[in-house]
This record gives C-alpha cells, structure tokens and sequence, in this order.
C-alpha cells in the first residue's frame, strides 16, 4: 500500500538515502475543474526536460502544507515533479561513471 506524505514516518526519512530519483521543474499551466462535482479539480502540470509527448500530467488539486491544511495550486505555480525509486528498484546505466566523461 502506498502511503501519503502526511503519513510518512520519520524512519521511511532515514532511508531515503536508498532512493534513486530525479527532480524537474514545472509549471501549472492550468486548473480543469471536475466533470461531476463529487470529483476533484485538476491541476495540469508542464514537466520541463519531459519528452514533448509526456510533458504535461495531471493531477488531483489536493495538497497538504507544513500544517496540515488542505490547499490547492494556483494557475501558473512553479512546481517541483520528483520521480524517486527504491535502490532494487534501478540498474546502473551503461557507460556511467567517473570515466565516461572523458570519452571523445
């Protein structure tokens, strides 16, 4: 089961240094607002460095802040979209490392 950042336990903080991940900016570009009221808002997120196919996602406009409030993203925020994985779950890329660099 995949847990919620609020329910993160400061244990699953220590080993964080076993993740493997990437972070890149974005922009929220727009809010679509649900097909059926029960449903949450959108936020349409512009992932920079994303291939031109895949660089925009959506996701629920519900966050949380430091103080557990519920909030949600304005049109045009700044972003950070971080992709992180378990060290099991990675292979080291061939050709990486110190030496690859210096190849001409």
């Amino acid at each position: 089961m995949t847990k919620s950042p609020q329910e993160e336990s400061s244990s699953d903080k220590a080993s964080a240094t076993d993740m493997a991940g990437v972070t890149l900016p974005g922009k929220v570009e727009k809010i679509i607002a649900p097909a059926h009221p029960a449903e949450p808002e959108k936020a349409q997120i512009n992932v920079e460095g994303a291939e031109d196919l895949y660089r925009e996602i959506r996701i629920d406009n519900v966050l949380q802040n430091d103080k557990g409030e519920t909030v949600r993203l304005k049109q045009g925020a700044e972003v950070e979209v971080t992709v992180e994985a378990e060290s099991a779950a990675t292979t080291k890329k061939e050709g990486s490392g110190p030496s690859s660099s210096s190849r001409a």
